[in-house]
């Protein structure tokens, strides 16, 4: 890893930094306020919440990676007896 400049351009250039992944984190945490918000709403309309964060994970494997994550899954089940 370099050393980082010095001097005045380099102080504003962190300055700079520093406030911008501020900003990224306020507004990280609006977003998880308005998610759980959702998630409340999903609740109070009789929606399974753990189903519907399981089916959010879900979407974001590939079809492939799903299908050998279920298949070990399967294994492993048949090896404790469960299916």
């Amino acid at each position: 890893m370099s050393e980082p400049s010095t001097g005045h351009n380099a102080n504003g250039q962190l300055k700079s930094i520093v406030e911008r992944v501020e900003n990224l984190e306020e507004q990280i945490g609006e977003l998880r306020s308005d998610q759980k918000d959702i998630f409340a709403e999903a609740k109070s309309g009789g929606w399974d919440v753990k189903a519907l964060r399981t089916i959010i994970r879900l979407r974001k494997e590939s079809p492939e990676d799903r299908a050998e994550r279920e298949a070990i899954l399967e294994t492993y089940m048949h090896a404790l007896g469960m299916v």
